[in-house]
């Protein structure tokens, strides 16, 4: 294949509109709310809002605040918004950041900086639930901070009775979610912040979801624990704006109870021979498009706005849970507390993988959890005009699944069921490695799941007592 290379002169721009269009051809349906992830959408109205706002800044740089005051006025602002959402005190601060990985990559290098500089650690570990976001388990190996796991109880929550054990003199951070990705649950926070205060180790929350929702949902009379910074020993917490603040990619926030605890996650560098520099977060350069956008969104909906998207959302909810509950063979996975939700089979006649697939050649975009093995779903305002077609494709689903066994070993269900079940780990995990890095190949590549080349033999019998495995689960 010929590798694509810069036309030898500029093309009309219609054209490449055009192009761009095309290529979006096979992308998931999120106009038409069939994804239950990655994709926020109101609608092309809202869309064009946020455009316009991002276009106001599309060449600003929030890399230094002293030339551009206007996207440090946005990004002041913004923060003080959501720390007041969040009951934070007047001394709550924080910084804009390009997503929810960077947000939670910065609680790890501040809290792993800090305990090194106060308390001479040179060899961290943090405390974290099993079901914490994959972000902190990045961040855990790009900052070598090793991560001591609290367990998940029968129901699915994290069992926070063993976190007094999983703290030591290295341990620099506590790790609670509200609420966790696979199951939605909120973590008992306050239990958590017991313990943390008690040993005085700061305990961050990962909000990332839940930050610009649960707020809202609890002004609508859900009842939902405390979380945020009402819980005494809570630290820091990061919310994403780009979720259910319903903004332009690119706009996550993290915030700080004060300043002294900020500031272990800047860097200067005062001997580089292009000047001083200093840097609040991760990135150099901040698009200031994603500023504009995130304030300008806030200020068009305002606290009722986000009320009706957050009323909107849990109708959603609970009615899928109801109709879930009401399919044969079908359970809610956990107690799912806020705008989240996963479930899994009951009998072994019914995979749940193969009635994603099933989900999949309906035009449904399905994400797939495991330990237990479910079906995910991230609920938004405007799935509430889907989720009667949802549940009757699901019912189909179920029914053809439990009719046709041999579903359960072909196609995608046969592959993550195998990466599901398999128990050496550090197999499945050089499998995806070679799959996924196939995509960066020169040229592009594509990610390939099935139909690929007869796999070697130890790969082929681990695979058959995955198989074995799952019927027996």
């Amino acid at each position: 294949m010929d590798r694509p290379s810069l036309p030898p002169q500029g093309r009309p721009e219609a054209e490449v509109l055009d192009d761009l269009k095309r290529f979006g051809q096979n992308d998931p349906d999120y106009r038409n709310h069939r994804i239950w992830s990655l994709v926020y959408h109101l609608d092309d109205a809202h869309d064009d809002f946020t455009a316009a706002a991002y276009r106001q800044y599309s060449s600003a740089n929030g890399l230094n605040p002293a030339a551009f005051q206007s996207l440090k006025r946005m990004e002041s602002e913004i923060v003080a918004m959501v720390a007041t959402l969040l009951h934070g005190g007047p001394e709550t601060c924080g910084v804009l950041t390009a997503g929810g990985t960077e947000s939670c990559l910065m609680a790890v290098k501040t809290y792993r900086d800090m305990a090194r500089k106060r308390r001479g650690v040179h060899r961290p570990n943090m405390a974290i639930p099993a079901t914490a976001h994959v972000a902190w388990f990045k961040a855990a190996e790009y900052f070598g901070v090793t991560p001591r796991l609290l367990p998940m109880t029968a129901d699915l929550a994290t069992d926070v009775t063993r976190l007094n054990r999983k703290i030591d003199r290295n341990t620099v951070m506590v790790l609670g979610s509200a609420p966790e990705y696979p199951h939605g649950t909120i973590d008992a926070i306050a239990a958590m912040g017991k313990t943390a205060a008690r040993r005085h180790v700061p305990l961050h929350i990962d909000a990332c979801v839940g930050g610009m929702i649960l707020p809202f949902m609890a002004m609508n009379g859900a009842d939902l624990p405390e979380w945020d910074f009402r819980v005494p020993g809570v630290t820091s917490i990061s919310t994403d704006l780009h979720k259910y603040g319903y903004t332009s990619k690119g706009a996550s926030l993290i915030l700080y109870r004060n300043l002294d605890l900020l500031k272990y996650q800047m860097f200067v560098y005062q001997d580089w021979p292009g000047g001083v520099f200093a840097s609040p977060a991760l990135l150099g350069t901040r698009p200031g498009g994603a500023y504009a956008s995130a304030w300008a969104v806030m200020q068009k909906l305002g606290i009722q706005g986000y009320r009706d998207l957050a009323a909107q959302t849990t109708e959603a909810v609970e009615i899928l849970k109801a109709g879930i509950a009401n399919i044969d063979g079908l359970r809610i996975l956990g107690h799912p507390q806020g705008p989240l939700l996963s479930f899994g089979s009951t009998e072994s006649a019914v995979s749940i993988f193969a009635v994603a697939d099933q989900l999949e050649t309906k035009g449904w975009s399905v994400n797939r959890v495991q330990n237990p093995d479910g079906i995910h779903a991230m609920v938004t305002a405007r799935h509430r005009e889907v989720t009667e077609h949802y549940l009757s494709d699901l019912a189909q689903a179920v029914a053809t699944v439990r009719a046709d066994p041999k579903l359960a070993r072909i196609g995608g269900a046969a592959t993550y069921g195998m990466m599901a079940h398999v128990p050496l780990r550090g197999m499945v995990r050089a499998k995806v490695l070679d799959v996924f890095a196939e995509m960066y190949r020169a040229g592009g590549g594509k990610l390939r799941l099935d139909n690929r080349p007869r796999p070697p033999v130890p790969e082929r019998l681990m695979a058959r007592y995955a198989q074995w495995k799952a019927r027996r689960s």
